[in-house]
């Protein structure tokens, strides 16, 4: 292998790549453009495409693509080469700064919601010179922002874009009035957790529903899933570490900084993490991360799964999102110190956050809601859908403190001591760890645990952005009409902690007793993907976007019917596959067994007469009753996706599909897995749990 050193970034077109073919005054004002938010000069471009495109060439490349995010949570590239012909017939090899600068793609083809009709085709991508370019499967690729012809953003990253520079914004404002004149920026990092599955490439190839969806459809519980508790930080298998090897090795090359890798909680289950990095890159990062570990696992007979819940009777996958909040001066301004309760640009930024997140609670659980998130969230596997933080016993005193107005006593946690000599002893952390809170402090960050291991982060982030930037604002709007700062701060923090001291829950997410708690705070419980996409276009929601200029009116309206579509058509394919896997397969299976039992039965009572076969009547009679009830559940859930108004708004849709199919959905399943437990095993015609689970 070779040395880390020369391999991390090599594929990318960074800084030290930049500064040694860029001129000096034209990385400078890359670097403005980039650190200050300062518009680009188009003669740069022009530069700047030049020096790119001879680089890719020299790296083999002979494609560029503009690489954008649609609203479908997936990456897109349209490739064009290098090439420009000449006279003679031969060709150059040119790549200008207009080209750099901006590509045109059809708008009409993606999920827009609206915003774009069939006939209106064009749309534009446009480069993004805060994340660096890139080379994979040989092409240059541009990370690009991607809008239609009438400037909505039709993409993940324009909202991310201009949701950090709301944040922007409205916190140089209160660190200005804390006196840090010095800070240029600041900017959101995060750290995507990313959890996944591996199985053996033929087991999933005979498998049609994981082919199809994602996720099986059918599975009785093995007899061994995750009970012993001895896949997690196990030792990984070496298929896996293979695959982790070299999982690894293209991801340093793209300059992603993977630093943890461990098993997690189910069979066949892993999990990957990255160093902290900027919010939009971080986010370009997950999605070359989670393109690049299925190629990988193909190359080694493997197919990694990234739906959220994938078996049914095992953990999920999630992705849990670390953020923290820096400034160019290298301050996190989530970092408590030593000294919290006398840190009030801490507590400053302690409290709109707390704020944030209960002012618009219900909004952040849209961010996490979609089909797939629904089998996770609220199942003692993930958080509840219930919003809450929890800060744990040193931050909670402090803030009780500052609520009630009386004096602080330390809750500082002091050494931990293990009663062994020789073992070393160590401060330990702030706070605990609760993984039952979708919003943990974790001492200098807050995790969102809620996010589902499929979905992009940029979602969830945008609002998180968006949402800080407004009630910093509003925080800032205060502050600056004040006549002694010092005492302003006080109060303020005071009024915000007690105004939104129902938020925070420090103990077990997954207890009933939580739920019952939560209702009597006021607090939303919105259980299901329809329950809570309609509080996206409320009203105050809206008002708030439209301040931090972070989306308009119609681009929340587009985003809405988008999910709202897009749940439909994730159950739909899941209830058609539900039953063509049903009737050709699981329904013939089990009508041959019961042949071969009733031939069975037929013999025994011919050469016994009169002696009981209670073993071929007993089976015989469970799988009759089992294969009725399980054709006619497919005649139902057959009947009520026929049935479904497909005139009817977004919202009845879901609604219909959340109430009529899902429940005959789980209906045919219930049947089925009931007679994989008693058809015989060369009869049933899909890989069992136990077989894909120990695949690897």
């Amino acid at each position: 292998m070779p040395n880390l050193d020369e391999i991390f970034g090599a594929y990318v077109f960074d800084d030290t790549m930049m500064q040694k073919r860029l001129p000096r005054e034209t990385y400078a004002a890359l670097l403005r453009t980039r650190e200050q938010g300062r518009s680009l000069d188009p003669a740069v471009a022009g530069v700047v495409a030049n020096a790119m495109k001879d680089w890719a060439l020299e790296m083999g490349a002979t494609h560029y693509t503009h690489w954008f995010q649609p609203m479908n949570g997936a990456t897109a590239e349209k490739h064009d080469a290098f090439i420009t012909p000449k006279k003679d017939g031969k060709v150059l090899m040119e790549f200008s700064g207009k080209e750099l600068v901006r590509g045109e793609t059809d708008a009409s083809s993606f999920p827009s919601g609206g915003l774009r009709a069939t006939f209106e085709a064009r749309g534009y991508t446009a480069w993004d010179p805060t994340s660096y370019a890139f080379i994979k499967d040989g092409t240059l690729c541009i990370p690009t922002a991607y809008c239609s012809y009438g400037g909505q953003a039709l993409d993940k990253k324009t909202p991310l874009l201009r949701s950090m520079q709301a944040l922007n914004k409205q916190a140089l404002r209160i660190l200005h009035l804390f006196g840090h004149t010095d800070v240029v920026r600041v900017f959101p990092t995060v750290g995507a957790e990313q959890e996944y599955f591996l199985v053996d490439k033929e087991v999933y190839r005979k498998r049609p529903d994981l082919m199809v969806t994602g996720r099986t459809l059918f599975g009785a519980k093995p007899p061994k899933g995750q009970e012993m508790d001895d896949h997690y930080f196990g030792v990984i298998k070496p298929r896996v570490q293979a695959f982790m090897k070299e999982l690894n090795t293209e991801l340093w090359k793209l300059g992603i900084l993977a630093k943890t890798e461990h098993n997690e909680a189910a069979p066949a289950q892993h999990e990957i993490a990255p160093i902290f990095t900027t919010v939009n890159i971080a986010a370009d990062h997950n999605q070359l991360t989670m393109d690049i570990m299925k190629k990988v696992a193909d190359r080694h007979g493997m197919v990694c799964l990234l739906h959220e819940k994938p078996f049914g009777s095992v953990s999920g996958s999630g992705k849990h999102n670390n953020y923290a909040l820096s400034t160019d001066t290298g301050v996190n301004l989530l970092n408590p110190g030593d000294t919290p309760i006398a840190n009030a640009q801490f507590l400053l930024f302690l409290s709109a956050f707390i704020a944030a997140v209960d002012e618009y609670q219900e909004l952040l659980r849209v961010t996490v809601a979609y089909a797939a998130n629904d089998h996770r969230l609220g199942a003692s596997e993930a958080p509840p859908a219930i919003m809450s933080i929890f800060l744990g016993d040193e931050l909670n005193a402090v803030i009780e403190s500052i609520v009630s107005e009386s004096p602080y006593e330390s809750h500082q946690p002091g050494q931990m001591k293990l009663g062994v000599h020789i073992l070393p002893k160590f401060p330990k952390d702030s706070t605990d760890r609760n993984r039952t809170s979708p919003f943990a402090f974790t001492g200098n960050k807050f995790e969102f645990r809620s996010l589902g291991s499929s979905q992009s982060i940029s979602g969830p982030n945008v609002v998180l952005n968006s949402t800080l930037a407004d009630t910093l604002m509003h925080m800032a709007d205060e502050l600056e009409q004040a006549e002694d700062f010092t005492k302003a701060v006080d109060a303020l923090i005071r009024r915000t902690l007690k105004k939104h001291m129902r938020i925070i829950f420090n103990g077990n997410g997954y207890d009933q007793a939580w739920v019952e708690e939560a209702e009597k705070r006021g607090l939303a419980n919105l259980r299901t993907t329809v329950d809570a996409l309609p509080h996206y276009v409320d009203e105050k929601n809206i008002a708030m976007f439209e301040r931090q200029k972070v989306y308009t009116r119609e681009e929340v309206q587009s985003r809405y019917d988008v999910k709202l579509e897009t749940y439909v058509k994730v159950i739909d394919i899941e209830a058609l596959s539900t039953i063509d896997i049903a009737r050709r397969m699981i329904l013939p299976a089990a009508i041959a067994y019961s042949g071969e039992v009733a031939n069975a039965l037929s013999f025994k009572r011919s050469l016994t007469p009169g002696v009981p076969a209670v073993a071929e009547e007993s089976i015989l009679a469970k799988l009759t009753r089992h294969t009725n009830d399980l054709y006619l559940a497919v005649e139902t859930l057959d009947g009520a996706v026929r049935t479904m108004d497909t005139d009817a708004s977004h919202l009845a849709q879901a609604q219909y599909t959340r109430d009529a199919v899902v429940p005959a959905m789980n209906a045919v399943r219930a049947e089925a897995d009931a007679l994989e437990t008693i058809v015989g095993a060369k009869f049933w015609p899909l890989p069992t749990y136990q077989e894909l689970l120990t695949s690897i």
